[in-house]
């Protein structure tokens, strides 16, 4: 038997598995609250050893495409209450991915009068889903100097807010573009202050973030999708999310092996891959998305090597239980294709 199905423990939780369900943006949540349907969705997904949640904004500023749920208030924390609960019936674990799009953000899904923040008033080349479809994102304001604490204590109420809600874990989003990349990435971050410039200047954002969700939830139950400090876990993206895994070269195994904790490897694995990687020391989970759309049941598909159900397209992002909750196990019917 592989390592892939053996227990593991992350930071101070016991896990069943090292499988992980990688958050999935979905866009089902109306007026930014966690539907009925979401408890369902979550529920069928239990049986990996970790769940992380589709990406949930940590402030009303914090969000950009259309009905994903928050964390920033208590009707919000009162619906992922319910499904942290039903998780946990389950047998199931589960962390909240804390989220700031940053620029990648429009006017229209934002507080009247607002516009998307970031470490530039430069706008992305990016789209984002509103209620008209795919728009262009709207240009940013670059955050004045003494609104990035505010910044820091949106991140530390939120891990507030998920503990109350009944997580195991909270890991922080600083990939992908969103917020805190953009104070990360020199190619975006056009400051001139103590958060721009320099490498130690440009992590000051996420190491201040880090800082605050630790200290609020303690290290053992804080993770990062990004980088190693003191936390129960790393959350890797190697490649471009849902791209090549090659963009460019990085020896993943050396930041690996300056890390304690554990890691979490993720983008476009597959059976083979997983246990190569995990069975190898390569990796202590791996993380899957898409698959885990339309196989609910993944865990035990990936352990008796049968047939993998492909997720409809056309389905993925808003709408209802189609393409949502209704991909049945494998007892329950044949693979969809």
């Amino acid at each position: 038997m592989s390592r892939l199905f053996e227990p593991v423990t992350v930071g101070d939780v016991p896990l069943s598995n090292r499988i992980v369900m990688a958050p999935l943006t979905r866009n089902r949540a109306p007026n930014q609250v966690p539907s009925d349907l979401a408890v369902t969705y979550y529920r069928q997904r239990a049986s990996a050893g970790l769940i992380v949640t589709e990406a949930t904004p940590i402030s009303p500023l914090g969000h950009g495409y259309l009905d994903t749920p928050g964390l920033h208030r208590d009707d919000q924390v009162a619906a992922w209450r319910r499904i942290t609960d039903a998780v946990h019936a389950a047998g199931g674990r589960i962390a909240v991915q804390l989220w700031h799009v940053g620029r990648i953000s429009h006017v229209s899904l934002l507080p009247e009068g607002e516009v998307p923040v970031s470490s530039t008033a430069r706008a992305a080349q990016a789209k984002t889903f509103t209620r008209n479809g795919f728009e262009d994102v709207s240009a940013p304001r670059a955050l004045r100097r003494e609104e990035i604490a505010g910044i820091v204590e949106d991140y530390a109420r939120a891990a507030r807010r998920a503990t109350d809600a009944g997580f195991d874990f909270v890991e922080v989003h600083a990939a992908n573009g969103y917020l805190i990349e953009q104070f990360l990435r020199d190619s975006i971050n056009d400051r001139d202050d103590d958060y721009g410039g320099s490498i130690n200047n440009r992590t000051r954002l996420l190491h201040e973030v880090m800082r605050a969700v630790a200290g609020e939830i303690g290290g053992a139950r804080t993770g990062v999708r990004l980088a190693p400090l003191k936390l129960a876990f790393v959350h890797v993206v190697e490649g471009s999310t849902g791209g090549p895994r090659d963009v460019a070269p990085f020896d993943y195994a050396a930041l690996k092996r300056r890390f304690a904790g554990a890691w979490i490897v993720n983008n476009g694995y597959d059976r083979a891959m997983a246990l190569q990687a995990v069975d190898s020391g390569a990796a202590d989970l791996v993380a899957f998305g898409r698959p885990f759309i339309a196989n609910p049941d993944l865990v035990r598909r990936l352990k008796e090597d049968l047939p993998l159900a492909t997720p409809e397209r056309r389905t993925m992002y808003g709408g209802g239980a189609a393409g949502y909750t209704d991909y049945p196990a494998w007892e329950a019917g044949a693979v969809r294709a």
